[in-house]
């Protein structure tokens, strides 16, 4: 049996065209390599204006966010497997999750328009998204990283991307134990092959995924930096697939076709 190799962590969307990051982009990057299925994620800029700090929501730009999260669900059905996120924000839309969405995407620069995390529709959303029991991609400042980790969502399934480059620092999250947890997994996208070798030191092989953050990062680069690194085959595969593939509830299955 040939095992997937799957990106668990990519942006794909049709509304913000810079850098172009549709299906078929990401496709033409992927063309010919081993790399058989990716997690989707609504580019930010499709979500809300990352750009104002003050931003108001508005009916333009929820028509934009659903049909950010929409446009993924299109994709079902191609050779190449897809595995939307649902990515939410401050209206906390949780009715609009449907049965083909396998996480949530909770996103956040310093700089950016903050979530209202003391509205009630924000611990409702919560309540939802666990009984669903979907991950959460959580991409946040340090403090409200942990805030939702031991407060708001104690016990959910919780991927830290960048194995937490992007929300406070990697050490950080080491020095407040926070990679122990069971529930908190995390990905290499971008991530220097120093820090995943530590981390798969410190804390096994069972829950750090292979990502890309494409547009931003190379799929296929990215997972070269996993297949040099030397781990074992068992590590290896874990990393490049089997660990996204458990995570998500998806059946093993073989190797898909070639997306060319």
């Amino acid at each position: 049996m040939h095992f997937r190799i799957i990106d668990a962590h990519a942006h794909c969307g049709i509304q913000d065209l810079y850098p172009p990051q549709s299906l078929e982009d990401y496709l033409d990057h992927v063309r010919g390599s081993e790399i058989r299925g990716a997690v989707f994620i609504p580019p930010v800029f499709e979500i809300y204006d990352r750009y104002d700090p003050y931003f108001e929501d508005n009916a333009q730009w929820v028509r934009r966010r659903q049909s950010a999260n929409s446009y993924l669900l299109s994709l079902g059905g191609t050779r190449f497997e897809v595995f939307p996120f649902f990515f939410i924000w401050n209206d906390f839309a949780v009715e609009e999750i449907s049965e083909q969405h396998k996480g949530i995407k909770w996103h956040r620069h310093p700089d950016e328009p903050v979530y209202h995390y003391d509205d009630p529709r924000c611990s409702s959303a919560i309540r939802e998204i666990r009984r669903r029991n979907l991950p959460v991609c959580l991409e946040e400042e340090f403090g409200h990283t942990l805030r939702f980790i031991r407060d708001l969502a104690p016990g959910m399934s919780i991927i830290i991307p960048h194995c937490g480059l992007l929300n406070g620092g990697y050490e950080g999250f080491v020095r407040a134990g926070i990679w122990e947890l069971p529930n908190i997994h995390t990905d290499t996208s971008l991530v220097p092959s120093s820090i995943v070798g530590d981390y798969v030191q410190r804390y096994g092989h069972s829950r750090i995924m292979f990502g890309s953050d494409f547009p931003f990062g190379d799929p296929v680069s990215e997972m070269r930096k996993i297949q040099r690194m030397g781990f074992p085959e068992d590590v290896k595969q874990a990393i490049l697939g089997q660990n996204v593939i458990r995570l998500l509830g998806e059946s093993p299955g073989e190797g898909g076709p070639d997306p060319s």
